[in-house]
């Protein structure tokens, strides 16, 4: 099973805010479609969004009629656009910049317009095709640090509903219960937005891998009493040094992991680092609406609306805390700094 299809030249997505109740499957008609689609997470994910951001690029084009440097001033405008939708993952901005130097180098070449329209559908299909490739080689690097009847831990979701292919973290599970059917899988709820609880247990239920579903605030106990043996999660942005942006909680995890000897895996493709960042204090962290607190799902008062809500969507895991980074060109192990320049096949260091 796939998040978003492209067929018949239409794009096409679950919801998955209607998820764990009901699967429902629209289609993105325009740039204000999409825009919304990520915004309000029917559509999420770093990997994938990014995959579905190149898709709506061409979408919004298909059918216009333009001279060049009129599509060119709207296609720089529109890139914009989405990438203003979700700040924190760098996928997003990734993806539509790879659209932006494709369309760059050919603009001089006497394209035609409906040339240029056809290599920003290559393009997108390329990355997506790619994103399935970075999944299963994430998962082939990861599943050699699970063993035999581990109880592992994943936070918020990064399976097959976050990608094109399956998943990162979750995809590093997939991998290890195909080898060891006797693995046991901990999803936490993840607050406010319980995707944890609403996505992932559907996901690996889904695909027939046995989970408990947990409260955040189970987490401690649970390593106090020895059934956690290994956390992975996956990443939004990744700075040079290592440290890493997920979602809201996953620091908290980390520390309660060091303080109790956890192994903790970040698992993310080379598109999730930023090596313009030098720390992850660099990492601009989206804020989101108030409601998501105050409501569970929206939709049932928690809180009274007259409270006020601080409601950042992720927080950032200090390398020190990082056991190991396994990303789809390879595993990165501290010095990270060092290391990350070194998997990700840059050869150079950047200096702090």
């Amino acid at each position: 099973m796939r998040a978003i299809e492209f067929k018949n030249n239409q794009l096409f997505y679950i919801d998955q805010t209607k998820l764990p109740v009901k699967e429902v499957w629209k289609e993105c008609k325009s740039l204000n479609s999409g825009y919304k689609a990520i915004g309000e997470l029917q559509v999420r994910g770093a990997p994938l969004i990014g995959v579905f951001a190149a898709y709506c690029i061409y979408i919004h084009f298909k059918n216009k009629s333009l001279t060049i440097n009129k599509f060119l001033i709207e296609f720089r405008r529109s890139l914009r656009y989405l990438k203003s939708c979700r700040p924190t993952a760098v996928n997003l901005a990734w993806a539509l910049e790879r659209l932006d130097q494709v369309v760059l180098k050919n603009k001089n070449n006497n394209k035609s317009l409906d040339q240029l329209k056809r290599i920003i559908l290559n393009e997108a299909k390329a990355i997506n095709q790619e994103d399935i490739q970075l999944c299963e080689n994430m998962a082939k690097y990861g599943v050699g640090f699970m063993k035999k009847g581990d109880s592992i831990l994943t936070h918020c979701n990064a399976g097959f509903l976050a990608t094109s292919g399956d998943g990162t973290a979750i995809a590093v599970i997939y991998k290890a219960y195909e080898r060891y059917k006797d693995i046991r899988v901990y999803s936490d709820e993840t607050r406010p937005l319980l995707q944890g609880s609403r996505l992932s247990a559907w996901e690996l239920s889904k695909r027939g891998v046995p989970v408990t579903v947990i409260c955040d605030s189970m987490v401690a106990t649970l390593m106090e009493q020895g059934e956690i043996d290994k956390i992975i999660v996956g990443a939004d942005r990744i700075a040079a040094n290592g440290d890493a942006a997920n979602k809201i909680g996953t620091y908290g995890l980390a520390i309660l992991a060091k303080y109790y000897k956890i192994p903790f895996y970040i698992v993310a493709p080379f598109s999730t680092f930023d090596l313009k960042l030098k720390n992850g204090k660099l990492i601009p962290i989206e804020e989101r609406n108030k409601d998501e607190v105050r409501k569970l799902i929206n939709k049932i008062k928690v809180a009274p609306s007259r409270v006020k809500v601080y409601n950042p969507a992720f927080d950032v895991t200090p390398n020190k805390l990082i056991t190991a980074i396994i990303s789809d060109k390879g595993v990165i192990n501290p010095p990270f700094r060092k290391n990350i320049n070194k998997v990700l096949g840059l050869g150079r260091v950047i200096k702090k």
